[in-house]
């Protein structure tokens, strides 16, 4: 085993008082006993976020985890979603999810995509858990700035956070200052994916840090506020992907890491 990870204490204040923190651990793809060992894992170096959805399968599995690490619940930033096909369900689907993890509230619940119709009908029974205390936050994944808006024309309520699939490649500056603008965090999954790790300006970075290409570009996201939730079945690897704390990326870095999403000219 390495030496214990430094884990970087950056979070987010949410609207009801919630601290997000930046890092987080995903569950996707994560089953059975691999999802109960690499949460455990998680918990035991030092990740007090955890992500994980109905569609996962995986909720008991990370409740399992949870309820072995030691770790106070109140401590752990627990976030589960909702998928669209579920609507009308809504409050059979949450209380399930609760029940699984055990516990009596989630910290975040997200709609996992947006529906083909009816995303105020599903927002509305979002806010109706929040007021019942089944979801300290509420807040969506995959959606548009435009969906959002929707959303909160209809109701007034914004959502806290929006989950998309974010990385360098990914990056646009107009898309993260849109959601600033709303008030709403932006949560970015799948960070490490789609070839980021193996490219030059990253690899360049890293060697000459004496860093990982994971940990940079997960240093990346925090430096810019977004949330990052790397996933890892590899105890080593989780470990490794929490160590953030000992190093900054310079703004000639985080400039350069950024021109990777930007549209060819």
């Amino acid at each position: 085993m390495t030496s214990t990870p430094r884990i970087p204490v950056d979070a987010a204040t949410l609207p009801h008082g919630g601290e997000m923190p930046l890092l987080g651990f995903g569950t996707w793809q994560l089953k059975g006993d691999d999802a109960v060992t690499a949460t455990a894992a998680a918990l035991e170096c030092g990740y007090r976020h955890l992500d994980t959805a109905t569609v996962y399968g995986n909720e008991g599995e990370v409740g399992r985890a949870l309820a072995a690490s030691g770790v106070d619940r109140d401590d752990v930033f627990l976030t589960t979603k909702l998928i669209p096909k579920l609507a009308g369900k809504e409050r059979a689907t949450i209380e399930e999810s609760l029940r699984l993890l055990g516990t009596d509230r989630v910290d975040l619940w997200l709609i996992h995509a947006p529906a083909k119709a009816g995303n105020v009908a599903l927002w509305e029974a979002f806010i109706e858990a929040q007021q019942a205390g089944l979801a300290r936050e509420i807040g969506v994944s995959n959606f548009s700035l435009e969906q959002v808006d929707e959303l909160v024309e209809a109701t007034g309520v914004t959502p806290a956070v929006n989950q998309v699939e974010w990385s360098p490649l990914l990056h646009d500056a107009d898309v993260l200052e849109g959601h600033r603008r709303r008030a709403v965090l932006l949560e970015g999954y799948s960070g490490l994916r789609g070839g980021i790790l193996d490219h030059d300006v990253v690899t360049g970075i890293a060697g000459r840090l004496g860093r990982t290409p994971a940990q940079v570009v997960l240093r990346w996201h925090l430096q810019h506020g977004i949330v990052a939730i790397p996933k890892s079945r590899d105890p080593e690897r989780v470990r490794s992907n929490a160590d953030l704390g000992g190093f900054e990326l310079d703004a000639a870095d985080m400039a350069a890491l950024d021109a990777l999403g930007r549209p060819a000219d």
